[in-house]
């Protein structure tokens, strides 16, 4: 009995335990069932992502152009190869091989083009079906692709060998205006950053807003018949337009390459402005680095905006139009050079060379004397009026120029030796931007212009302007009679027999207005640096003198001399050789009577004209033409009708049946002009003029095509073999 109830007992608990399970999992299910979650997870919405892909739609990143829609900065894609070795996803294998069948085949296949040994690749293969992959990936040797090796992967039809395309951001002219339009590259998330200049300045305008697109698909991965697609486009970054001109910036950048080549400076920077606008046409930096193959990066700053430096005797031309506006600069009065003391000072202020005896002051200022300056503004204007002045030349603040990380100078002005080293150039300092803003002022009838490098901003698809900058100015130092005397005084730096700058920065069809400089460098054990190349030297030049056109300043510092060369060797080279172009460039009338004046066309109607005509009526004009194939008549060319050109320009005249000319010699903007004629996917590695093309000349042209054109600066040859060489190049090309 006794049993018989225990085991009554134990049926009991046991019956209300299988109960208590059993409700708990009725109610669990019927909870389900109602409410479709399980432990917070939406089961339908589980369901949809086990049978839908999701994609980001990667936004394209805002390019970056120069004043006349020249591509500075641009997306370009990039392909990651990898291949699906999954036997499953070929369902029908004989009808639609999609997967990796046959390892040494396609390794083998692969190998040369990607220029590896095939059994790296079949190792990777191997290795992949092994371990049961779905798909593998083949790390450095099959990352960053170009179109071309994509291109001929393609066409090997290879089962199962697929690309991932993605963005790289990529600067067309290398080494290019470098810290101006700076860098940008992926961030850990995958998507483009500026990190430098422009791109870092503008990223938010640039960067665009990423979109997805979503849909269900089957477990081979193919979309179903109704897919419930979801599509969310991609807003692309806004286009950003500089006022460089890459033309002008091209003449900076060879030039600025020649020098640090032949005389190995520390450090370079030059830069052009329009003085009637304030608009930055070049500017650039050396050490620099190349976007797109950075290396080893000396310097990441651009220096123009970042980093101050006393000025030297450039400083001696704001120092002048001080004295004239205050009305106690008399240039034909003398004094005594060599030294200058005051009772405040411990050492006298000393020329240097003391051997110049009495001389006026328009001599003074032709020498660069020292104690012409001190005197100007201890014994004639008062050092309160002149510290007035270089507060309205704006030395004493930034410049509000549009570039990230901008310093300004320090204006040292507390004790009697400062105020007067400050007339000079010593001990105070600023920034080579600081200096051509207010140079401005001298070059623009005394109206002084905020430089700036943006012009605009567009929508990327509409092209509407959303932001535009206009002149601005932004201060009025000195009258205009003022800035015309100065320009008068400047002008005789170059001409006159006493003139630091005589024979040096004489052009030879344009006159020019400058002062030259050489700023000591300060010592960090105190003092200066001592010794002949120890200097920063420096030119600041305008040109022509009566009425600029543009304004350059450069410096130099630390070059290497031969004992026979002077630091202006390097400096003129650089001003010489760029503004004398630029000027030409720009279609600037020369101003001195030995030259004769360059002749301008309006360029003629061409489209749709017989080809032999267009071309013997442009000859006749003196123009340089190049015939882009040999068709009978003319469909396209890079200038419009109507537009201005002059006798030296190259002249494109696209056929109705366009093949590759010869670009051997070419400019890259030239040879960037043709990609656009041609609908080219253009390509170019280094900086300088063409030295190989990877389309063959003479090879048809039809729709987009890749090409790769490489650059590098010519030698140092006679001109008569460049001549030589740029007429068998034309030939070949016609």
């Amino acid at each position: 009995m006794k049993k018989n109830r225990t085991t009554q007992l134990m049926t009991n608990a046991l019956t209300v335990i299988f109960v208590v399970i059993f409700l708990l999992l009725a109610g669990r299910f019927l909870y389900i069932q109602t409410t479709g979650e399980v432990q917070g997870v939406n089961l339908d919405e589980w369901a949809d992502s086990r049978r839908t892909n999701s994609y980001t739609i990667t936004a394209k990143r805002g390019s970056i152009y120069d004043r006349k829609s020249m591509p500075l900065a641009q997306n370009r894609a990039t392909y990651d190869l990898y291949a699906i070795i999954d036997d499953t996803f070929s369902p029908n294998p004989e009808k639609n091989l999609k997967h990796v069948a046959d390892v040494n085949k396609t390794a083998n296949a692969l190998a040369p083009i990607l220029e590896v040994d095939a059994a790296e690749i079949s190792d990777i293969l191997t290795e992949g079906i092994e371990k049961e992959k779905f798909q593998v990936e083949f790390g450095k040797i099959g990352s960053q692709l170009s179109q071309e090796t994509k291109n001929e992967i393609d066409e090997l039809k290879l089962p199962g060998i697929n690309f991932r395309e993605e963005a790289k951001r990529y600067y067309p002219n290398g080494t290019f205006a470098s810290q101006i339009i700076g860098l940008a590259q992926k961030d850990d998330e995958g998507d483009i950053t500026g990190l430098t200049g422009i791109e870092a300045q503008l990223d938010n305008e640039l960067q665009g807003e990423n979109g997805s697109i979503s849909y269900e698909r089957d477990k081979y991965n193919t979309k179903l018949l109704e897919p419930n697609e979801v599509i969310k486009e991609a807003k692309d970054g806004k286009n950003v337009f500089l006022t460089i001109d890459q033309k002008i910036q091209t003449f900076l950048e060879d030039a600025l390459s020649q020098v640090v080549k032949d005389y190995n400076p520390k450090r370079i920077t030059a830069t052009i402005i329009d003085p009637k606008t304030g608009e930055i046409l070049a500017m650039g930096n050396r050490p620099s680095y190349n976007p797109n193959n950075l290396g080893k990066v000396e310097n990441w700053y651009n220096d123009i905006v970042s980093v101050p430096i006393e000025p030297g005797s450039t400083m001696k031309s704001f120092t002048v139009a001080a004295a004239i506006e205050e009305g106690v600069f008399n240039p034909n009065e003398t004094f005594e050079s060599g030294r200058f003391k005051i009772d405040q000072i411990n050492r006298p202020i000393t020329d240097y060379n003391q051997s110049w005896g009495t001389i006026s002051y328009l001599e003074g200022f032709q020498r660069s004397s020292n104690v012409a300056m001190s005197k100007l503004v201890w014994e004639k204007m008062g050092t309160d009026t002149f510290h007035d002045y270089l507060k309205a030349f704006q030395f004493d603040q930034e410049t509000g120029i549009d570039l990230p990380r901008e310093q300004s100078g320090t204006l040292l002005y507390n004790h009697p030796i400062e105020k007067l080293t400050a007339s000079f150039g010593q001990g105070a300092t600023v920034t080579p931007i600081q200096l051509i803003k207010a140079a401005t002022a001298i070059a623009n009838d005394g109206k002084m212009m905020k430089p700036y490098t943006i012009d605009r901003i567009e929508d990327a698809e509409t092209r509407e302007v959303l932001k535009k900058n206009k002149p601005e100015v932004v201060g009025n130092p000195i009258s205009k009679e003022t800035a015309n005397q100065v320009l008068d005084i400047m002008g005789t730096v170059v001409t006159s027999e006493h003139g630091t700058g005589h024979n040096v920065y004489n052009l030879d069809d344009y006159s020019v207005a400058g002062k030259t400089g050489t700023a000591q460098i300060s010592n960090p054990e105190g003092g200066y640096l001592v010794g002949k190349e120890n200097y920063v030297f420096s030119f600041l030049g305008m040109a022509p003198k009566e009425d600029p056109e543009l304004i350059m300043y450069i410096t130099v510092q630390q070059p290497e001399l031969e004992d026979t060369e002077s630091g202006s060797a390097p400096v003129s080279y650089i001003f010489n050789n760029v503004m004398k172009n630029s000027l030409h460039y720009m279609s600037i009338q020369p101003d001195k009577d030995k030259q004769e004046p360059i002749k301008t066309f309006e360029f003629p109607n061409v489209i749709n004209k017989s080809t032999e005509e267009a071309k013997n009526n442009l000859e006749k004009m003196g123009l340089d033409v190049v015939l882009i194939g040999d068709g009978d008549s003319v469909v396209k060319s890079n200038f419009d009708h109507g537009e201005k050109l002059l006798t030296k320009d190259r002249v494109f005249l696209v056929t109705d049946t366009p093949t590759m000319p010869n670009v051997k010699g070419w400019s890259q903007r030239e040879v960037i002009k043709l990609s656009q004629l041609l609908n080219l996917d253009l390509e170019t590695m280094g900086n300088g003029y063409a030295t190989s093309q990877s389309i063959k000349p003479g090879t048809a042209i039809n729709g987009e095509t890749y090409m790769m054109v490489e650059f590098s600066l010519p030698d140092q040859t006679s001109s008569e073999e460049q001549k030589q060489e740029e007429k068998e190049n034309q030939e070949e090309s016609n």
